[in-house]
């Protein structure tokens, strides 16, 4: 599995937990951390961790385990560390006000393929209006 399959994997397992505001930034060239960064928000604590889960969940099926997982307690900012990937998943004000991904400007988004990239947009637009 590739890095970018891994970060895909990730993204779509937020999604069918209903994480909105995803983003997938290829960073492999800007840092030695990862090879792409998943940033996804959830509209709860309980929310942030169940994504946090249906991700380790879907990874563990993919034969990918997380060398770290921390920030699950509280469940505002909870990050999941699968080597060349790594996942942010924020409740939506703390997303907000750390904004992770300005860090990033030089970063590449990664357009998330077809059903998934609707479903993103869709729950976006929800969150918004």
């Amino acid at each position: 599995m590739t890095s970018q399959d891994k970060a895909i994997a990730a993204a779509q397992a937020a999604l069918e937990k209903k994480a909105y505001d995803l983003v997938v930034l290829r960073v492999e060239h800007l840092s030695s951390i990862a090879d792409y960064f998943l940033i996804a928000t959830g509209r709860s604590d309980v929310q942030v961790r169940a994504i946090v889960r249906g991700i380790e969940e879907r990874m563990d099926l993919e034969g990918q385990r997380a060398l770290s997982i921390e920030g699950t307690g509280h469940g505002h900012w909870a990050v999941l560390d699968f080597n060349d990937v790594v996942v942010h998943v924020f409740f939506e004000e703390t997303r907000e006000f750390y904004r992770l991904e300005r860090n990033w400007l030089d970063a590449t988004e990664v357009p998330l393929p077809e059903p998934y990239r609707s479903q993103a947009r869709d729950l976006r637009l929800r969150a918004i209006g």
